[in-house]
Order: C-alpha cells, then structure tokens, then sequence
C-alpha cells in the first residue's frame, strides 16, 4: 500500500483521524459556526498540504488522487464507527422507520437497518470526500508543476 500512496497505512490512518474530532463534536452536541469550519476544513488542508507536499518531493511515487481518495475512504470508516459508537448520546430518542414501515418489523431489525445505512453513508460521504480532495490534489499538483517548470525555464540556468 505505502509504495501506491507514498504514505504507510499508518500515516493514512492518522490522517484521517484528523476529522474524527468533528464527528464526536456533531454527535455530542451542537458546534459553534467557527468551531465547526475549524474542525471541517483544518483536516483536509492538512490532508492536501502533506500530500501535494509530498509529491512536490517524491514524484515518482506519490499519486495526490489516489492517496486522498485512500485517505477520504478510510475516514468515512472512522466516520461510521464514530457514529456507531456514540449512537446512544447523538439522539435524545432513536430514530425509527416511519410511513409505510413504521412498526412493520420488530425493533432489532429496525435498529440494525437504520445502523447499517448510516455507516453505508459515512462510508459513501469519506469516499466522495476523497474523490473531491483527490481532484483537488490532482490539480494542486498539476499547477504547482507548471508553475516549478516555467520558472526554471524563466529564471534558472
């Protein structure tokens, strides 16, 4: 995996760790608009700035897409255990089914099928949070080449 990404799974599971603390803030409670931008927008600047950094060194071996979106799928996992595991405090009463399913099946099956899509979305939102960085890196990256290559061309030797 660390040859692919230019990262070890180590490194990308820290990454992704940075969004946890949003998730158990949105859980637990409400969050202040500038708390919040904070703890939504600080982790991906940092997802892109080590990445793009890294690929400015490493070129060869660090693909900004592909690394990010590694980055963005496993952060929608932590994502969805985070949710899982603070369940109990995020609702003052458990979500049910409602309209034509209220009550159609027992509450085991209906805390199961609302538990498994919730960690179905988290997995789909890491992964879509991935797709956009990751092309956000990929044109980072992109620029960042032809703004090195123009101005060795322009002012180096």
């Amino acid at each position: 995996m660390s040859a692919r990404l230019g990262l070890s799974p180590w490194a990308v599971l820290g990454l992704a760790a940075l969004g946890v603390p949003r998730v158990v803030a949105h859980d637990l409670g409400p969050v202040g608009g500038v708390t919040n931008t904070l703890l939504v927008f600080v982790p991906i600047l940092v997802w892109l700035g080590v990445v793009v950094s890294l690929h400015l060194v490493r070129p060869e071996i660090v693909r900004p897409f592909t690394t990010l979106l590694a980055i963005g799928s496993t952060y929608g996992v932590l994502v969805g255990v985070a949710h899982q595991l603070l369940w109990p405090w995020a609702f003052d009463t458990p979500p049910r089914l409602g309209g034509n399913l209220a009550g159609a099946v027992s509450p085991t099956v209906e805390s199961l099928l609302l538990r498994t899509f919730a960690f179905g979305s988290s997995l789909l939102t890491g992964v879509a949070v991935g797709v956009v960085v990751g092309a956000a890196g990929w044109v980072l990256v992109r620029l960042a080449g032809r703004w090195s290559s123009g101005r060795l061309r322009h002012y180096g030797p």
